[in-house]
């Protein structure tokens, strides 16, 4: 049986890899059009989250599976379009992936959409144990654990890592979202430096962080990256986002990445890192340390533990871990996965 999946959203790797590389019988539908937007942003918010898009476009889907996009829905207008599912006779599978959004530095409003779409579904799924226990308790709603699928495609997958000089940390800014607090991260990694001779730090961040006039412009982290720059205490990088490509390479240009998150659940990150054999180092706020391996630093009620944070960089740069994919088990892995999501959405139209 042919099963058609209203996929929110579907222009995403996580959803693409979600599906058998083959044939097996399930169709995720492309993103509908946004009127006046770019392809890369089409499903940002997404039409088919609204109640009036369902009902028109019923005939088109049997089951709905949501993983983001939702920010811009209030929890009223989330529960009209689950509404909307309902009566037109359409199941919902939701992928809890974030606990609480990075984008947002409160967490209310992520809680409510919560609050709306955990305990309507028909069908829970999430990346971990420990983020199943929180359904659990939140909700009392069991949940699928189910590991993330690779993020890196072949021939990238299998390729050898390229020798470089000295041992490179990296921290990313990006684009300073909510769940960043990088600046204690990277004020204790500058100043271990000294310790290791042939230590480097590289920090990037994204133009619109750095540069006056844009929106995400901070110009306290501009200003102090740019002295501890000067000041020869870490090697600054500045650009606009990378493409895949130039992003698979600089995750082979480190020894290890370090996540600076105040908040958070889990990380495709990671999973990108573990694909191409670069070390993590993450904040224990989230279950990054479930989803795949990865060093841990302590966050307090204060902030940063920059003790543990020390210490875990002194066990990197000692011990080497080279935790990395085999690409034959992330294949065995994705198509479980594929397997589990088909058995999952026959279950809901079963019922």
């Amino acid at each position: 049986m042919l099963i058609r999946v209203l996929s929110v959203p579907f222009g995403h790797v996580y959803v693409d890899h979600l599906s058998h590389p083959d044939v097996d019988g399930v169709v995720r539908l492309p993103d509908p059009e946004v009127p006046g937007r770019a392809d890369a942003a089409q499903w940002w918010p997404p039409p088919s989250l609204e109640a009036d898009w369902v009902r028109e476009h019923a005939d088109e889907f049997d089951v709905c599976h949501v993983h983001f996009g939702f920010d811009a829905r209030t929890g009223e207008q989330l529960q009209d379009w689950l509404d909307a599912l309902r009566s037109c006779g359409k199941p919902l599978v939701y992928t809890v992936h974030d606990l609480r959004n990075p984008h947002h530095a409160d967490s209310a409003a992520h809680d409510a959409h919560l609050d709306v779409l955990v305990p309507s579904a028909d069908a829970l799924l999430t990346l971990t144990p420990g983020a199943a226990a929180v359904v659990r308790d939140r909700w009392g709603r069991d949940a699928t654990v189910l590991p993330h699928p690779h993020i890196v495609d072949e021939p990238m997958l299998s390729r050898a890592r390229p020798p470089h000089d000295g041992y490179v940390v990296g921290v990313h800014l990006k684009s300073l979202r909510a769940s960043m607090d990088p600046m204690p991260v990277i004020d204790v990694l500058a100043k271990m430096g000294s310790a290791f001779p042939d230590l480097q730090l590289r920090v990037d961040a994204h133009t619109d962080v750095m540069t006056p006039g844009y929106d995400r412009h901070d110009p306290d982290v501009a200003f102090r990256l740019r002295s501890l720059h000067d000041a020869g205490l870490l090697d600054l990088h500045v650009h606009d986002f990378f493409s895949d490509k130039e992003l698979w390479t600089y995750f082979q240009g480190l020894d290890l990445s370090v996540l600076p998150y105040r908040f958070g659940t889990h990380s495709g990150w990671l999973e990108a890192c573990y694909d191409l054999g670069t070390a993590v180092l993450a904040s224990d706020c989230g279950f990054y340390a479930e989803q795949r391996p990865c060093l841990l630093y302590r966050l307090g009620p204060d902030g940063l533990d920059a003790a543990s944070l020390e210490a875990a960089v002194r066990t990197a740069y000692d011990e080497r871990p080279a935790w990395r994919a085999e690409p034959e088990q992330r294949r065995e892995e994705r198509l479980a996965v594929a397997r589990t999501h088909r058995a999952i959405y026959s279950r809901v139209l079963g019922r």
